[in-house]
């Protein structure tokens, strides 16, 4: 019963009794310490009281385990989201690089054969960049980086690595345009390589044709004829190659034949062009005449006969 005092503990309690239940229970305590370091004998109650201990202990432990797991899922996570955006941008970007690679290999590639095609024609080239060119399907038409004061004129030939490409139509100090040999203002006296034929080439508005409207239907020409420049009026290199022939059709009722040809420059790949320069041959120095000479040589006879 309660008698208004506050109770103390039996372990703990000030009179004999409980003070000799505390001794005996840290002698029995110390006992069974020594005895277990000494002989290990109760491994099995430790097993056994560990199996009773131990659902506690994993509900103590589960809050801090749930915590650090979910902490390393959300680090995880944010880890692998910043090394694929940082994957994706240096693939993005290796990409780029070996897109610029192809296109200056091709560009290198490009630029070989033009110094290969510069060789194949007498005089000197200059090589010239496309600025822009005219989208006007019923012409065509270029700009070009090369005008007056780098010296361009009005009706100088483009080349390319494989044909005639076409010529200047205006000048300008630093720039200057070109109509393609396809454009239909342009002709080109050309021959066919095979026979030797000279004819006249001329423009269609379509820049995969050109067309041979002066070909009788009895004249020798063929599927695959190569066309090349005939050198008449000393504009165009001699021999250069301007087509090749892809159809020809005759009609008996008409004079004509529709011959076609396919143009050997690559008209819509590349932004580089070459400039033709041909070589300027002095005038030759005209001869006297035979009976001019005579008589010079006779004057020249008479003076120094007169002389003192």
């Amino acid at each position: 019963m309660f008698n208004g005092r506050q109770r103390t503990p039996l372990l703990f309690s000030s009179n004999p009794a409980g003070a000799l239940r505390t001794v005996l229970l840290v002698i029995t305590c110390i006992v069974l310490m020594f005895y277990d370091h000494q002989r290990g004998k109760l491994e099995q109650v430790h097993a056994a009281l560990s199996a009773l201990v131990y659902p506690v202990q994993a509900a103590v432990d589960a809050p801090y385990a749930f915590v650090d797991w979910a902490d390393a899922q959300i680090s995880t996570h944010f880890t692998l989201e910043r090394e694929n955006h940082q994957l994706k941008q240096q693939l993005l970007t290796q990409s780029v690089q070996l897109q610029q690679l192809a296109s200056l290999e091709k560009e290198n590639g490009r630029l070989r054969s033009l110094m290969g095609a510069s060789k194949q024609v007498p005089g000197h080239v200059m090589v010239a960049e496309m600025l822009a060119v005219d989208l006007n399907p019923f012409r065509h038409r270029v700009v070009i980086d090369k005008g007056t004061t780098n010296g361009v004129y009005d009706g100088q030939v483009l080349l390319d690595a494989h044909g005639i490409v076409g010529q200047i139509i205006r000048t300008d100090p630093v720039s200057s345009e070109a109509a393609f040999i396809t454009d239909p203002s342009q002709a080109i006296q050309v021959e066919i390589n095979r026979t030797g034929l000279r004819t006249l080439v001329v423009g269609t508005a379509d820049v995969d044709t050109l067309s041979l409207p002066f070909i009788t239907n009895n004249t020798d020409v063929r599927v695959g004829d190569m066309l090349v420049t005939s050198g008449l009026g000393g504009r165009y290199p001699r021999g250069y190659p301007v087509g090749v022939v892809k159809q020809v059709r005759r009609t008996p009722a008409e004079a004509f034949a529709t011959v076609t040809a396919q143009p050997s420059a690559d008209l819509t790949h590349g932004h580089t062009v070459l400039l033709y320069f041909p070589v300027v041959k002095p005038a030759p120095i005209p001869k006297p005449h035979p009976r001019a000479e005579k008589k010079s040589r006779s004057h020249a006879k008479a003076r120094g006969k007169r002389r003192p």
